[in-house]
This record gives structure tokens, C-alpha cells and sequence, in this order.
């Protein structure tokens, strides 16, 4: 489980073939590893992986076909957004976040407004009815909130600070982005399913 605050910035190091899938090997950067040991987890642009090889420089992880085929993937050399998993006596700054990618947008606007950058994206279909005003969600691993929801398509507000501390300063129109409903949503609609 995860807070959607993002620690550090890394970047994938090498994306090897393995079976079933492929073992990525991440440079963490800032994000102290100390406390870190083999089968911890650790998001990296909001995919929960496990370290099963701890290195000086980061860790490396073994990611399955399903979890490539819903995602954006991992590019050798991509900045990626990295937060080891929550501590129940951490600070809960974002929401509740799984790590469990639902889908992937694609960035439809990322401008300017004032100090701040208007992200619009348009997601999967299928999300559309987990998204919801002043609701949050994790772009890229980023626990942000909803600020205008038409159909499929959100908008949020990117602070400063966000831009600053993620990778999310490097998106562009037509940019793929990992996205992650509210966990809540998720378990309201099994319960309203449920009770049919």
C-alpha cells in the first residue's frame, strides 16, 4: 500500500527479457534504500514491484506480461516516480493507493495556469465511472485530485511542488500516463454489485 506521495525521481537503468515477462533494473536516485530488503515493495510510476536484487544505486524487479500489458511499460533511460510502501506510522499525505495500475491515459492538455499546470487526460472508457469531482486519483503513481470530469476525460491542477518533485514536468500532449482509481470506488461498486 502506498500514499501517492512520490519520494524520489529515478530513472529505469535496463529492461532484460525473463520469462513470462521482464526484470527492469531501477536507479533509485534520492530514495534512500537502507531500510529497504529483498521482497519489500516499492512503486515506480505507480507499479507495486517487489526488490528481489538490492544494488548500491537501486533495485531490480521482475515485472509479468499482464502487469506490461497494463501499463505504460518501462523504458530503459524513463524518469519514473518512485515511493516505498506505506508504514502504518507514516502520514497519510495523498489516499490510499494500491499500486495496482487500472489503466493507461494518454495527456490531452498540459498548460500553463499561472504557477501551476492544467493536466488533462483522457482515460479508459471502462474507468470513466470510478472518476469523480474533488475525487482523487494516482497519475503515474500521483495521488492528485479531480477537479472536472467530462465523460472519460478529467482535469487536474499540478501545484508547483508536483511539478517540481515528479516526473509529471515531463509530460507532453499525447504523453501515456499510468492511472489508478480511488480503491474506495472500487470496492463500492463490488458492494452495490453484491447486494443486487
Amino acid at each position: 500500500m502506498f500514499t501517492g506521495i512520490i519520494a524520489a525521481v529515478g530513472a529505469v537503468r535496463e529492461v532484460k527479457p525473463a520469462a513470462g515477462g521482464v526484470r527492469v533494473a531501477i536507479d533509485t536516485a534520492a530514495l534512500a534504500l537502507a531500510d529497504v530488503r529483498s521482497g519489500d515493495s516499492i512503486a515506480v510510476d505507480g507499479v507495486c514491484l517487489t526488490a528481489v536484487r538490492l544494488q548500491s544505486s537501486g533495485f531490480e524487479a521482475d515485472v509479468s506480461q499482464e502487469t506490461l500489458n497494463c501499463t505504460t511499460g518501462f523504458a530503459p533511460g524513463a524518469k519514473v516516480n518512485l515511493e516505498k510502501s506505506l508504514r502504518l506510522a507514516d502520514r497519510l499525505g495523498g489516499h490510499l493507493v494500491s499500486g495496482h495500475v487500472d489503466g493507461v491515459g494518454t495527456v490531452t492538455r498540459f498548460e500553463a495556469s499561472g504557477d501551476n499546470r492544467l493536466l488533462a487526460v483522457a482515460a479508459p472508457r471502462e474507468l470513466e465511472k470510478y472518476i469523480a469531482r474533488k475525487g482523487s486519483i494516482a497519475v503515474n503513481g500521483v495521488s492528485l485530485t479531480v477537479n472536472a470530469v467530462n465523460g472519460s476525460a478529467f482535469e487536474i491542477n499540478v501545484i508547483p511542488h508536483t511539478l517540481q518533485t515528479t516526473n509529471l514536468n515531463g509530460l507532453t500532449i499525447g504523453s501515456k500516463v499510468n492511472l489508478e482509481v480511488d480503491l474506495l470506488a472500487r470496492y463500492v461498486e463490488r458492494l452495490s454489485e453484491a447486494s443486487k
